[in-house]
């Protein structure tokens, strides 16, 4: 007959369930221990996890939430050996939608996710005192974002690659800025400069109009 009910299974290879069956599958409330030490306490259904559960893994870390299909789905907490930990949402095993993802050094991401990656829109707070305020793209700050620096230095306006690139404004604590365009983090005119080219002279003018073509 079917395995139905409340049971005990033990595989060849060292694997074990200890649950509920329904028609020879792991479904409803379950453990199973896997031979190389990994553990999942939590719902199943047709032999896949499904549902709230608790999932530790060999080298220590540990999820703890919503699964679907045997995968990490909706909300949940995974917690780092190293310290680091993200809660959110959770979307086929990766982060996908609003989380927190916390470092243990302090560092702190608060914002949208996409098959694990920053992105979208998030605030992210340096344990330093620095803190970002914007939008994401792979990881990377990218588009409208402000950069405020715990010196009181400032920068509003555009980004790529996680630089300062397009149209922005950087003040000073000082009070001093720098406003117009700025191409792989550098201000266009203080490149300008740097290639030896007189403030105010026509050379300077016109390498500043070629850096800016570039953007």
């Amino acid at each position: 007959g079917n395995y139905h009910g409340q049971g005990t299974y033990t595989i060849a290879n060292g694997d074990k369930y200890v649950g509920e069956f329904k028609d020879d599958k792991r479904h409803g409330q379950g453990t199973y221990i896997f031979a190389e030490g990994e553990q999942y306490v939590g719902e199943y259904k047709e032999n896949k996890e499904h549902g709230q559960g608790t999932y530790t893994y060999a080298y220590g870390d540990k999820y703890v939430g919503e699964f679907k299909d045997g995968k990490r789905h909706g909300q949940g907490t995974y917690t780092y050996t190293n310290g680091n930990k993200y809660v959110g949402e959770f979307k086929d095993g990766n982060y996908h939608g609003q989380g927190t993802y916390t470092i243990a050094n302090g560092d702190k991401y608060v914002g949208e996710f996409k098959d694990d990656k920053y992105h979208g829109q998030a605030t992210y707070t340096y344990a330093y005192g620095d803190k970002y305020v914007g939008e994401y793209k792979d990881d990377k700050r990218h588009d409208q974002g402000t950069y405020t620096h715990a010196n009181g230095n400032k920068y509003v306006g555009e980004w790529k690659d996680d630089k300062y690139h397009g149209q922005g404004n950087y003040t000073f604590a000082n009070g001093k800025q720098n406003i117009g365009y700025f191409l792989n983090g550098e201000y266009i005119p203080y490149t300008c400069e740097a290639m030896g080219l007189v403030k105010g002279s026509s050379e300077f003018g016109q390498c500043v109009i070629t850096l800016i073509n570039k953007l």
